[in-house]
């Protein structure tokens, strides 16, 4: 039986695990392809370990380690521009969902759902990643980080671009 000590202790995990999913958006999306700032690690630090495997098998068919993941992602050495996600696409904004997370001690695992949009960098098209990251976390020293993380894409499409509706009626 959970004690109300144990109960506040996984609230305060769960809050915790919750926050730190939204800065894998964060780190993209304060990163914009031709912003001269692409350090997505900036914020990726304070959620991944340092020994983090992304699994990027339903898409990039393969696993990377972080350092490797944040390159596929900015190019080499994170230099943004028209290197990594960059050279399809000139904005992006990465909208994680309401994690699903369970806990065990120092361990944990969640399930998140994800909507990534993209401006492709010709103009002519978004392109949206829609599905779920499945993570194992670990309590560290510095609070939970992530140890493993395999993304589960449900759909990855493309729309052509067209003008933007009337909003308001007399404008």
């Amino acid at each position: 039986m959970m004690t109300d000590q144990d109960r506040v202790q996984y609230l305060l995990d769960r809050i915790e695990i919750q926050d730190k999913v939204a800065l894998y958006g964060l780190g993209q999306d304060l990163h914009q392809a031709d912003s001269g700032d692409a350090n997505v690690l900036a914020q990726w630090g304070e959620l991944f370990a340092p020994d983090a495997k992304i699994d990027a098998t339903d898409g990039a068919d393969k696993i990377f380690e972080l350092d490797e993941y944040a390159e596929f992602m900015r190019g080499p050495g994170l230099v943004g521009g028209t290197e990594g996600l960059g050279y399809s696409f000139n904005a992006w904004q990465h909208i994680e969902g309401h994690a699903t997370v369970t806990i065990d001690g120092d361990t944990a695992h969640s399930i998140t759902p994800h909507l990534h949009t993209h401006a492709n960098r010709d103009g002519s098209s978004n392109t949206f990643a829609v599905g779920y990251w499945h993570d194992d976390w670990i309590r560290t020293p510095d609070g939970w980080r992530i140890s493993y993380r395999r993304v589960e894409n449900l759909y990855f499409h493309t729309f052509p671009v067209a003008a933007n509706p009337q909003m308001v009626r007399g404008l």
